[in-house]
């Protein structure tokens, strides 16, 4: 399991696991939960790949958004990996 430290919004860290370049597990600590949840749920299965395609630069406040920093997240995995 990875942990991101967010940046700019409400929740305060992203946990995710990636496996053969697929997101198998993701959640957010604090932020808005229902929002956070569904994104989780939405994204797990997904190649990360097609996760940083469709999140990266969705913005909320402060130029950036919980979908974005988990882009952002997945980017620096794949840069470390």
């Amino acid at each position: 399991m990875s942990t991101y430290k967010t940046h700019g919004v409400c929740s305060r860290s992203i946990d995710f696991e990636v496996e053969n370049g697929v997101l198998t597990q993701c959640s957010f600590t604090g932020g808005c939960t229902g929002n956070t949840q569904g994104l989780a749920r939405l994204v797990i299965g997904m190649p990360v790949d097609e996760v940083i395609k469709r999140l990266k630069g969705i913005q909320c406040r402060s130029g950036t958004s919980c979908p974005d920093q988990l882009a952002k997240a997945l980017i620096e995995y794949k840069e470390s990996h």
